[in-house]
């Protein structure tokens, strides 16, 4: 017969991400009524719009429904008291914030990210860099930080993340707050909701660049990143290959857009050319040749750089230390000229914005 216990014992096993405890357990779980085959709860969360509250009340219905799948499962939920105008906004002091975004995965997208933010940080720049990408989050590998989980700070009312610093720029991650083994199955709302939290909530600083590591395709993050914040501009990560060409030319058009209009700051050719390491002046083109260059020239864009297939990149990767940290190697070099190249474009583009003063002219 269905009752209290039975439901709360299934409600135990269900755990909040951020403290890996049970919610039963934390005192989250109020007002629980059984009435045939109706069961309702109140979900008490400890601080104002937990980010994984979405993802927390679909376990919920999850759990329940493992009693009896015919259960209607009514929750409300509850949170602290939020007094506005008593916390700054995290992201007032970020100068520039630039998406990092490809049409197609599996182009090195992350890869780029990454080292663009360290080879940005080499510079003496404030850097952060946001692991977007909620259903494949590679930041804690790529910087060698799995396990790791960021402080939490009080602010006037509100909780801030700390960011995790490594190599001279600040990160954060929605892998830090999750099992690595587990998989998000979330729905669009539930990862935007958890992704907006992130980016919101964390404490970054003073910054002159942010870098945000897209997942790939055009969908609800994307539309969040450029609801929530004042995105400078975007670049574009593609292999020369023509079905990757293809998908670039579609994140080029949703950025560009009316309804988004976000400038795309230029595009990006990775694994441009594979050259072995015992003989560094050959270049192969696997996956053909200046197919980025050759798109950004016919649609004006500027190409940023190339970035060659080299061994040493992946391997970088795996072990969490970024290439660029590598000033002998020639890929390092090549982020670090791509860097160069974003802030000399971003630096154009600003200046382009700037509001020109009016000179006045003494006839007299």
């Amino acid at each position: 017969m269905l009752n209290k216990d039975i439901i709360l014992q299934e409600l135990k096993k269900v755990k909040h991400p951020e403290t890996r405890q049970s919610i039963v357990e934390m005192g989250m779980v109020d007002n629980l009524v059984v009435n045939g085959k109706v069961v309702g709860l109140t979900l008490k969360f400890k601080k104002a719009k937990d980010p994984f509250a979405a993802s927390l009340k679909k376990s919920v219905e999850v759990a329940v429904k493992k009693v009896d799948p015919e259960i209607e499962v009514k929750i409300l939920d509850t949170y602290p008291p939020v007094i506005t105008g008593m916390v700054k906004d995290p992201l007032s002091d970020i100068k520039n914030i630039v998406a990092v975004a490809s049409g197609k995965g599996g182009v090195g997208k992350s890869t780029v990210a990454v080292n663009l933010a360290v080879s940005m940080a080499k510079t003496g720049a404030s850097v952060g860099l946001i692991d977007a990408d909620v259903y494949g989050p590679s930041l804690p590998i790529m910087f060698d930080l799995q396990g790791q989980r960021p402080a939490v700070k009080k602010v006037g009312d509100k909780d801030l993340i700390v960011p995790i610093e490594k190599h001279g720029v600040k990160l954060n991650s929605i892998g830090f707050f999750v099992n690595p083994d587990d998989a998000l199955v979330w729905r669009g709302p539930m990862a935007t909701s958890a992704l907006k939290q992130l980016l919101t909530q964390t404490d970054w600083g003073k910054l002159d660049y942010l870098f945000i590591d897209l997942p790939p395709g055009t969908g609800d993050v994307h539309l969040t990143i450029v609801q929530e914040m004042p995105v400078t501009g975007a670049v574009i990560v593609s292999t020369p290959q023509e079905v990757a060409l293809a998908d670039a030319v579609k994140g080029i058009s949703m950025f560009t857009g009316e309804k988004i209009n976000v400038p795309v700051l230029g595009l990006i050719e990775n694994m441009a050319w594979f050259t072995p390491a015992e003989l560094p002046e050959n270049k192969y083109f696997i996956f053909g040749k200046e197919g980025v260059k050759n798109l950004a020239q016919k649609l004006g864009v500027e190409l940023l750089g190339q970035i060659p297939l080299i061994q040493s990149i992946c391997e970088d990767g795996d072990s969490g230390h970024p290439t660029v940290l590598d000033e002998n190697n020639p890929a390092g070099q090549a982020f670090e000229k791509l860097a160069l190249n974003l802030v000399k474009n971003i630096e154009k583009r600003n200046a382009e914005k700037a509001p020109t003063k009016k000179v006045e002219i003494n006839h007299s």
